[in-house]
């Protein structure tokens, strides 16, 4: 084995370690008696977090494996960078669909407007159906129903992040162009690729 496989090794073993310092470190500190947001937690947890990713980074880059640790607010570059007690948080949506059934989505949709064209035509077809349907539904139920109204459910991301206090309809013009990472506080996923994965995962799946 070369000196510099040897070193690299010898790396990860180190990365480990200090995970495992830092665990004992934040152990102390939150078993101790304390005052609420005492500055011995918060700092402990920040330095066994800091381990934690180290640790991960460079289990990957020599072993090609990941830990099943997640650091909550790791989040983009940097990690999160938001407040600890935001004033207010934006809850940010992403639903993709397929038009699957067209008929369908315009049959739906004639139901809700009658001055639609029967079949479509010069008001617009399919685009004027998904208006129609997304002015008469709220998102959730169209999402539980979308099978009903000719679409199928692709990925779907939801994220909270934090935010300033903003006046009624500021930003309303650009209402996505203040989405930032570092200020995410957590995201939920939905996507047929982990599904994928879980089923290449288990062989009787």
């Amino acid at each position: 084995m070369s000196d510099a496989a040897q070193l690299t090794i010898a790396e990860v073993r180190a990365a480990a370690e200090a995970v495992k310092a830092a665990i004992d470190r934040h152990l102390a500190a939150v078993s101790a008696p304390a005052e609420a947001d005492d500055p011995a937690v918060v700092n402990a947890y920040e330095e066994l977090a800091a381990a934690a990713i180290a640790y991960d980074q460079i289990l990957y880059e020599v072993y090609d494996e990941v830990t099943p640790f997640e650091v909550p607010g790791d989040e983009g570059s940097g990690g999160y960078t938001g407040p600890d007690q935001p004033e207010a948080i934006s809850v940010l949506i992403r639903r993709d669909y397929l038009v699957a059934d067209p008929k369908r989505l315009r049959a739906q949709a004639e139901r809700v407007e009658s001055s639609l064209t029967p079949g479509g035509g010069s008001d617009g077809g399919v685009n004027a159906a998904i208006g129609v349907l997304f002015g008469e539904y709220e998102p959730d139920e169209i999402a539980a129903r979308c099978e009903e109204f000719g679409l199928e459910e692709g990925d779907s991301t939801l994220w909270v992040a934090a935010t300033e206090p903003s006046d009624p309809g500021e930003w309303l013009p650009e209402p996505f162009d203040g989405a930032d990472p570092q200020l995410l506080i957590c995201r939920f996923d939905v996507s047929e690729v982990y599904d994928d994965e879980l089923e290449a995962l288990d062989p009787e799946g």
